[in-house]
């Protein structure tokens, strides 16, 4: 008897081993499944900027690795909590060194705090050593995942632009507001234009997050979930089926402001092209938002607050995510990797015991072992930590 509908999902016709390089852009989604496949020693690459969940910033964090942006004015900016909505605007154009908040630290609009610094010299060092380290991991990469968040966006007044982190500054610098469809597929196009300007080959997979917004009410989460599923749906049928041409307005990947100084408007560029006729096996939908929705629709997969997934369900969508894109082969590796890391990461309680000298050599022993015969993998962390 069967007490749940299972998705069905295709194997994937590319297939991911230990020889991959594997990057994931999007929400702590795409934070949560990446940390399971780099705890199996994959080659892994997760937000060089940080987390981000709606597609416009995606886009944009992309875009500024694929060009090998230098950061600056007007991303880079010192922290601004004390300063009211009207000194903001007053400020726009003006010399931000003005002595004011010569102690606060430095942010960026498009990155997580982590990457935020004391000084604007440091801040954009952190930056541009993103784009550096995160460029030269894509050009190895062989698959690409981004999980969209939400559909909701914050833009900085009178820049209009997409806002990834507000980094907890006043409100009132913002306008927030659901992009539409066709927002989002322009957001994709850039997306996937710009990876394969990185690399050519790579292959993209779109997935939703299934972790709920319920911040922004339960109704607008719905609405925000589907116009991200429409978004991809149709981006993914119109590049499967008939080449775009160039682009007129080059806008890049948002659009023009449909009604006050908020707009969707970014940076034009010029070197803004159509995506020629591509097969659904090189850009695809991962079906996460569903699985949770179908397979998982108890609440004793997730955690304590009731809207993050339980550790249960994130294993358990890495599991599909396994059958989807590794071979038979490559599954039992993972299990070989899985039950050596098991005892590797066995707390040890005599450090100095002959029997744990005996254990560690053994694992030493196994590591070398694995390596010789999983091409790709690699335990050089695990030895180096026997050797000590």
């Amino acid at each position: 008897m069967n007490f749940f509908t299972k998705i069905d999902i295709p194997a994937a016709k590319w297939q991911i081993d230990y020889n991959s390089h594997i990057a994931f852009f999007g929400s702590c989604f795409a934070d949560n499944i990446s940390a399971q496949f780099a705890a199996r020693k994959f080659k892994v690459l997760v937000n060089p900027f940080g987390t981000v969940y709606n597609p416009l910033s995606i886009a944009a964090q992309i875009h500024a690795i694929a060009n090998e942006k230098k950061f600056g004015e007007p991303e880079v900016f010192q922290d601004m909590r004390s300063i009211s909505e009207k000194e903001w605007l007053e400020s726009l154009g003006k010399p931000k060194n003005s002595g004011k908040h010569s102690d606060a630290p430095w942010h960026c609009w498009d990155a997580h705090s982590s990457l935020s610094a004391a000084t604007r010299e440091e801040c954009i060092a952190k930056l541009d050593n993103a784009v550096t380290n995160a460029r030269e991991f894509l050009q190895k990469a062989d698959a690409v995942f981004i999980t969209l968040g939400t559909a909701f966006v914050y833009f900085l007044k009178g820049y209009a632009v997409a806002v990834s982190n507000c980094h907890r500054q006043n409100p009132n610098l913002f306008i927030r507001k659901m992009i539409y469809v066709e927002h989002v597929v322009k957001a994709l196009e850039c997306i996937v234009q710009d990876l394969r300007k990185i690399k050519s080959d790579m292959r993209i997979v779109f997935t939703v997050s299934p972790l709920r917004h319920l911040s922004d009410g339960a109704h607008e989460n719905t609405l925000s979930k589907a116009t991200l599923q429409l978004a991809i749906e149709k981006f993914i049928r119109e590049i499967a089926t008939t080449p775009t041409e160039s682009r007129d307005d080059k806008a890049g990947f948002a659009t023009e402001s449909r009604d006050d100084k908020a707009g969707f408007a970014a940076e034009s560029r010029d070197d803004m092209a159509g995506i020629a006729e591509e097969s659904t096996t090189t850009v695809s939908y991962f079906p996460s938002y569903e699985i949770v929705m179908d397979e998982l629709r108890d609440y004793r997969f997730y955690d304590n607050d009731m809207i993050h997934l339980s550790k249960t369900a994130e294993e358990y969508i890495f599991e599909r995510m396994v059958e989807t894109y590794c071979d038979k082969k490559t599954r039992d590796n993972i299990k070989q990797v899985e039950k050596f890391l098991k005892s590797a990461n066995h707390r040890i309680q005599d450090a100095d015991s002959p029997a744990t000298a005996t254990f560690l050599q053994k694992l030493h022993a196994e590591a070398t072992r694995l390596e010789s015969q999983i091409a790709g993998l690699n335990l050089d962390n695990e030895k180096h930590k026997f050797e000590k």
